[in-house]
Formats: C-alpha cells, sequence, structure tokens
C-alpha cells in the first residue's frame, strides 16, 4: 500500500502539458463518421475567444437543430450530435466564429 506522501512520476519531457496547443486559424473539420447512424463528431477550431453559433440544416435550408450557441475560449472543439430524431437524408452542419463561417454536409442513414 502506498504511504500518502508518495507522489506519481513526473511526465517524460515535452509531454508536461495535457492541452492542445491554440490554434493559429479557423477550422471546421468534416464530421465523423460520415455517413453515420445515429450520433457523429463535429471537430472545431477556435484561435480567440469569440462567440460560436453551430447549427445543422436539412436539404431545404431549415434549421434541425442549434449545437452551440455561446462565447468559447480558444482551443480546438468538438461537439456530438445525435440525429436519432431526424430521418435518413443529407444534412448541412454550419459554423460562424466572429467574421469566420464555414458550411459542411453530413449523410444520416438509418
Amino acid at each position: 500500500m502506498a504511504s500518502a506522501t508518495e507522489h506519481p512520476p513526473a511526465p517524460p519531457d515535452g509531454m508536461a502539458s495535457t492541452q492542445d496547443p491554440i490554434p493559429t486559424s479557423y477550422a471546421l473539420q468534416q464530421n465523423y463518421p460520415n455517413p453515420f447512424n445515429p450520433t457523429t463528431l463535429i471537430r472545431y477550431a477556435l484561435p480567440e475567444q469569440t462567440f460560436v453559433q453551430l447549427k445543422v440544416y436539412n436539404m431545404l435550408g431549415e434549421e434541425a437543430g442549434t449545437l452551440v450557441s455561446q462565447i468559447q475560449e480558444a482551443g480546438n472543439k468538438s461537439v456530438e450530435f445525435d440525429g436519432g430524431r431526424l430521418p435518413s437524408g443529407m444534412y448541412f452542419y454550419r459554423l460562424t466564429a466572429g467574421n469566420y463561417s464555414d458550411m459542411k454536409k453530413l449523410v444520416l442513414v438509418k
């Protein structure tokens, strides 16, 4: 049994930080997996603190869900989208952060 004064070994050089470095530019990545059923992961990068909106739209341009709508700190982010209540089909997701905006498509297959 370990005594209360023992500490775990220090991490190897270069691995002291468990945080990712701050991104240098905005980015929206393709969701994974794609096609998906019923959940998928959407990743994006923020180089600075800003108000972020991440929304999903159907083929008619109607909003199918809001995944993020808040101020977020800089960093690499991810959010899980659950399409379990939606019908199969192609959807679009759009990230708006500061002056940055990008849109990608995703496919829900049930």
